[in-house]
């Protein structure tokens, strides 16, 4: 995702994975431990090898009043992964390792009211030394709020937030706190037809140190929203959700993304599924400097058909095409006269091997 003009790549995934839960009258606990070893070629400026490592955990733990949460874990991958999709950024080609904590508690106290609370904490960093304009930060925080039954297809819930981010290793240090209250609310139409929608403030404060010394600091409202829909028919399933969110992002500073995705898949067959996604994330910045550079606005596109064949109990092949196309804005100071756009688009053929589950009992 560079507007430098670069030659053709073709290159292989290898993704081995293993998934491994356990279940008990109370317990729960699962985690698909997954690597991919990739390698691409087609030039000095394309080749490279990488390695990709995904170790998620989940577990719940019940009683007859309280529900026990954790999801976390470790990943690293690369930064035209997960982090461009969700946030529609991408500003260098280079991997990513992240280690995530989520605890989560709730109780109910009746049988339509129920109290949540939740932590949220996370360490990432990024690979390239000095080289890299991206820059390692920690995420802290934490939620509490209340879920209440309105009706059997109505749900109303009310969340307060505290979130606290800071660069790590970085010449500039950019720290931000933003406190936030959330409403939400969720209707069941129909059995098939869900939706929900959300929204509320939060209350950014940013400083900026350079050498230990603060140049600068500002403070900003950002309404955050979005909603969601999920409609299911006989064969087929669409979902479709936009949101207005804050993103921690390796350039060093909070962005502001407005994103907006849709998700198809129609069952042609028993064996036969045709999939479609499409991603569009308008993004700017909230911290106006990181590492002394401004952040420019930038606007992202990915359209993502795909069409798996299961040809065995244990075997399935997918054909997917993906296209990504990116803009950005020059700073007003700028006199230079550089691309703004850039774009990419790649075919991929898909094998999978799925050997039959090992399963123990006590």
């Amino acid at each position: 995702m560079t507007p430098r003009p670069l030659p053709s790549a073709y290159g292989y995934w290898v993704s081995p994975a293993a998934e491994i839960a356990a279940k008990t009258e109370r317990l729960e606990v699962s985690s698909r431990i997954a690597a991919d070893f990739v390698g691409y070629y087609g030039g000095a400026e394309v080749d490279r090898k990488f390695t990709n490592i995904f170790v998620p955990l989940s577990a719940q733990y019940r009683t007859e009043k309280d529900v026990l949460g954790f999801t976390g874990g470790f990943t690293r991958d690369n930064t035209l992964l997960s982090e461009l999709q969700a946030t529609g950024v991408a500003l260098d080609f280079t991997q990513r390792n992240q280690w995530a904590a989520n605890p989560t508690w709730m109780r109910r106290l009746t049988e339509k009211l129920s109290v949540q609370m939740g932590g949220q904490f996370s360490y990432t960093t990024y690979e390239g030394g000095d080289n890299s304009r991206l820059v390692d930060y920690r995420l802290v925080g934490s939620s509490g709020g209340v879920l209440y039954q309105l009706t059997e297809r109505d749900q109303i819930q009310l969340t307060g937030s505290y979130t606290d981010f800071q660069t790590l290793n970085s010449k500039v240090s950019i720290r931000a706190t933003f406190p936030g209250v959330v409403i939400s609310l969720s209707h069941l139409f129909s059995e098939s037809l869900k939706g929900t929608v959300y929204g509320g403030p939060k209350f950014v404060s940013a400083a900026t140190e350079v050498n230990n010394s603060s140049v600068s600091a500002t403070q900003t409202t950002v309404w955050v929203a979005g909603g969601s829909i999920t409609q299911q028919f006989e064969r087929a399933v669409i979902q479709a959700s936009i949101a207005r969110d804050l993103a921690p992002s390796g350039f060093g500073l909070l962005i502001e993304t407005n994103r907006a995705e849709v998700t198809g898949s129609y069952k042609l067959t028993e064996t036969v599924t045709c999939t479609l996604n499409v991603v569009g994330a308008l993004t700017s910045g909230k911290t106006e400097m990181a590492n002394g550079i401004p952040f420019p606005d930038r606007r992202y596109i990915s359209v993502r058909p795909a069409m798996a064949w299961k040809f065995h109990e244990w075997w399935e092949a997918e054909v997917s095409y993906m296209y990504r196309w990116q803009e950005f804005d020059l700073p007003s100071t700028s006199v230079l006269n550089v691309l703004t756009t850039a774009q990419s688009q790649g075919a991929t053929f898909m094998v999978t091997y799925s050997p039959p589950k090992i399963s123990f009992s006590h």
